[in-house]
């Protein structure tokens, strides 16, 4: 399921179809690290295991392991929220442009959501919307226009929410030319953000990828 985010607010909600048929749009939390299967819960007081007790779980454990496939297959990705990064940078249509341009150059990013005074999202700045606005040498930012993000923001944005499919999200990206798409709940809070570097890193990392079936 696909929604369009404007100045105005909520524009659109429907299926992918649905979109297609719409005008163009105008310019995670790290996994925590699996315990091994043969680690024991932290003894209480008094209950530390002998040696005795010891041989057999770990022969055991050897035995399972040995059993297994060298590359342990994981399930195939299929949801936006599988692969979507819940920590989300945004910046507020307010803030001027040289603040947004901070804001992308000292996260390492390339765009970011944009929130009015409400945390309602209402577009997206990238690194080429916010150099409309001035030039960047070896000194930083300078010749700087006036302008606040919401001047050269593009909106509205399309979202996604987070049980839409990963093969609709790249046909979004691909159609309409853009670089991420944010993914909001229904009642269009932001919960996550998925860019392209996102999908490429889950098909090097995470196969199957069942969007490219």
């Amino acid at each position: 399921m696909f929604s369009l985010y404007g100045i105005s607010g909520p524009i659109f909600t429907g299926t992918l179809e649905a979109l297609g048929r719409l005008p163009s749009v105008m310019r995670r939390r790290p996994a925590a690290a699996v315990r091994a299967i043969e680690e024991r819960a932290e003894a209480a007081p008094g209950e530390a295991a002998s040696a005795a007790e010891t041989l057999p779980a770990r022969q055991a454990v050897d035995a399972y392991q040995s059993m297994l496939p060298e590359n342990l297959e994981r399930g195939p990705l299929y949801h936006a929220d599988q692969i979507m990064q819940p920590r989300v940078i945004t910046v507020g249509d307010d803030d001027d442009v040289a603040r947004a341009w901070r804001v992308l150059v000292g996260h390492q990013i390339h765009q970011a959501p944009v929130l009015d005074a409400s945390e309602a999202l209402v577009g997206i700045v990238s690194e080429r919307n916010l150099l409309t606005a001035f030039n960047v040498d070896e000194a930083g930012v300078r010749d700087v226009l006036h302008k606040q993000v919401r001047d050269v923001m593009t909106s509205p944005v399309v979202a996604a929410s987070p049980d839409t499919e990963l093969r609709q999200i790249v046909r979004v990206m691909l159609a309409r030319d853009v670089d991420g798409v944010p993914i909001t709940t229904e009642g269009g809070r932001l919960l996550g953000f998925i860019s392209r570097s996102d999908i490429l890193a889950a098909v090097v990392n995470d196969p199957p990828l069942s969007v490219w079936r």
